[in-house]
């Protein structure tokens, strides 16, 4: 696991390096564009004050009701001026015209003058559409416009980044009226997609708003601007911008997200205000308290835009400057995640992943791994987005990606060769199951010896050599046959490793090859299950055997050597180690207490609180020095259905400890009719007694193995 945690953390950083190039190099920037576009289509909702902008709109309808008033295109700017008055009459707070009249009227220039003094009747109302930074040859504020505010100080870099050379002013009658002017123009991504706006503009030194910011400006000329890095303040909103000097707009949806009217309706409701008549648009404050955009959307005047919520270029460009004042009014601008995070983020995933896949066992988990990996940097971006941020996505997935694919070429590089080692090694002595376990899980194996802590299970058949000479060996291997397949299936159900069978005898053990972290409850649970089915299969073994047929268990949990031992051409997957000759001698123990199934300390601590278990003795086992603790265990019902008698039994063996052994022995006496074990302990006190040690510390001697 380790040779392979490495391969993939280098798989990962391969692919985290190859992925921050990509993104460095902007060869991403086509797909995170899109991914932003699929983020905003899903996530875009209404903010605090999408519903306090209204939207006139000169669409085809008003071309049309235009053309059967006579009015050609352009139209005389006297309908403008029904439009501020009707604006006026309603209570707007502004109203900004996403229009730019740099051209005189072809009506005359007594039209430009009535459409000026409308404007300048029309108090709060922000004027006009104004600077391109593509059209005009002005390289000065002229005197008749109402120039902004000069910078005091420097700039900051993205305020100077975001200079304009020229620029082209409405004519003057209107520019002189126009309570501001702003800038009109808007920088689409190089994918042609409009997703951001620039809220101001540097020109002839002086910072130009853009023109939904000048519509704010008007309606609130408190609200001075305050520039700072990073950003600018309008009173208490701040605006992020890029180092370009653009703010990520937050789209609200398609156009329609504004509540809206044609501007021949507009124009029409204020004609029968004039003449007395009821109105086209009813209600007395439609647009009260609210700022109004007027721009066009007819198709043959060319202003539709290409936009997130509508990339076929059917957005009007009046949403734009639109978004812009909706979203300086709920001060809920977009912000781009800063580089160090996006590239941090990047890392994370190419490694995470890297080591992900490369720990993978089998295709399953492989598959996995792709299902679960690849949608996280969508849900984080989809994530980030929702608290307003614009989390990179595409670098993200290709590093996931990048890492996956190449953990798993990786793995499948390296493994094949490694498996078929395993196969040939490995089938001479492990069942299929556990075979299989392997080659999906290759890493799990340290081919060799190890030193590692298993649950070891001893078991054997009680009397089984006078047992033997009664049968011929038909019948002899027939009940082995019969006694071993019951026992071994147990024992591979609960995800033991059959060591060898010597004779009756039974060797097992847990926790290797596989790891496996409850091996010492596995144990216990096959020990009480091997005992439970031959208790089954006693009396129809006692109908061929003519007696009753019973085995004892010992069961140790202990570090061991485990693995391949024998010589280069013979070889067995097996333990050696002090904790394995434990569990042999536990089994044989059973013999002195007349029990069945004995565990060492070590295993019942191992176990927990999954088995209860009664302890039989302080015993010192022939071969080892140190004295250890045995414990017989039982099912939980069991324990419950003999609790009175075995707490007599523990009163008992506190009583043999402290070398009271006339008091252990009444009390071992009145037990011994329902458990041998009493009955052993009851012999050994009478002996005891009669011969009383010179120092006694609790321990019961073993003589034999």
């Amino acid at each position: 696991m380790r040779k392979k945690l490495l391969q993939g953390l280098a798989v990962g950083l391969c692919a985290t390096a190859l992925a921050l190039g990509l993104w460095a190099a902007g060869w991403l920037d086509r797909l995170e564009w899109l991914s932003w576009d699929a983020r905003v289509q899903l996530l875009a909702r209404p903010g605090p004050a999408t519903g306090g902008i209204r939207l006139i709109l000169l669409d085809q309808n008003s071309l049309d009701w235009g053309k059967e008033q006579g009015y050609g295109w352009p139209w005389p700017r006297t309908i403008y001026q029904r439009v501020l008055d009707y604006c006026r009459r309603q209570g707007a707070a502004s109203i900004m015209f996403d229009v730019v009249f740099t051209e005189p009227s072809a009506y005359g220039v007594e039209d430009d003058r009535t459409f000026a003094a409308a404007i300048s009747n029309a108090g709060m109302f922000a004027g006009t559409v104004v600077l391109g930074s593509d059209v005009g040859n002005e390289t000065a504020w002229p005197e008749f416009a109402r120039a902004p505010e000069a910078l005091k100080g420097p700039a900051p870099e993205w305020l100077a980044r975001a200079a304009m050379p020229t620029a082209a002013f409405p004519t003057p009658e209107i520019a002189a009226a126009a309570a501001r002017l702003g800038n009109v123009q808007a920088t689409p991504d190089p994918d042609g997609i409009f997703r951001r706006v620039r809220p101001f503009v540097l020109f002839d030194g002086r910072p130009v708003p853009a023109l939904g910011a000048a519509s704010l400006l008007a309606a609130r000329p408190d609200a001075l601007p305050v520039f700072e890095q990073g950003g600018v303040r309008l009173g208490s909103r701040h605006v992020p911008v890029g180092p370009d000097g653009s703010a990520i707009l937050r789209y609200r949806g398609p156009i329609g997200v504004y509540s809206n009217h044609n501007a021949a309706a507009v124009v029409r409701s204020q004609l029968a205000y004039e003449e007395g008549v009821a109105p086209l648009i009813p209600g007395s404050n439609v647009y009260a308290g609210c700022h109004v955009v007027f721009g066009f959307t007819a198709p043959g005047l060319y202003d539709l835009r290409p936009t997130p919520v509508n990339r076929k270029g059917v957005y009007p460009g009046l949403g734009i400057q639109a978004t812009l004042l909706d979203n300086l009014l709920s001060g809920d601008f977009m912000r781009a995640a800063p580089t160090p995070a996006a590239a941090a983020l990047i890392v994370l995933f190419g490694v995470l992943w890297g080591l992900a896949a490369a720990a993978c066992r089998n295709a399953r988990e492989t598959v996995a791994a792709f299902l679960i990996a690849l949608p996280i940097p969508a849900l984080a971006a989809l994530w980030a987005y929702a608290r307003g941020w614009w989390l990179p996505f595409a670098a993200p997935e290709a590093a996931t990606a990048l890492a996956l694919v190449g953990a798993v070429l990786v793995n499948y590089a390296t493994e094949g060769r490694q498996k078929r080692f395993i196969k040939g090694a490995f089938q001479q002595y492990l069942n299929e199951d556990v075979i299989r376990q392997l080659l999906q899980d290759p890493g799990r194996l340290k081919l060799g010896g190890e030193m590692r802590t298993l649950s070891i299970f001893f078991s054997d058949l009680q009397g089984f050599t006078s047992i033997s000479e009664g049968l011929n060996p038909e019948q002899l291997i027939s009940l082995m046959n019969e006694y071993l397949t019951a026992m071994t299936d147990i024992i591979q159900e609960e995800g033991g490793t059959l060591d060898k069978y010597e004779g009756d005898a039974i060797i097992a053990f847990w926790n290797a090859p596989l790891a496996q972290d409850d091996h010492a409850v596995r144990a216990v649970r096959a020990a009480l299950r091997c005992q439970a089915k031959l208790a089954d299969m006693r009396p129809g073994l006692a109908q061929r055997l003519n007696r009753d047929l019973f085995m004892r268990i010992g069961l140790n949990t202990g570090p061991v050597v485990v693995g391949n031992m024998g010589s280069h051409k013979r070889f067995n997957y097996t333990i050696m180690g002090d904790a394995a000759n434990l569990a042999s001698r536990l089994e044989g123990i059973n013999k002195q207490f007349g029990s069945f199934t004995l565990i060492s300390e070590a295993a019942r601590d191992a176990v927990g609180g999954a088995f209860p278990a009664r302890e039989i003795s302080r015993v010192a086992v022939v071969g080892r020095k140190a004295p250890i603790r045995v414990f017989e265990p039982m099912l939980p019902s069991d324990f419950e259905a003999r609790r009175a008698d075995l707490d007599a039994f523990a009163d008992a063996l506190k009583s043999f400890y402290r070398g009271d052994f006339a008091a252990a022995r009444a009390a071992f006496e009145k037990l011994r009719d329902g458990d041998p074990v009493s009955g052993a302990y009851a012999r050994k006190c009478r002996a005891l007694e009669a011969e009383q040690p010179a120092s006694w510390d609790g321990v019961w001697v073993m003589t034999e193995k």
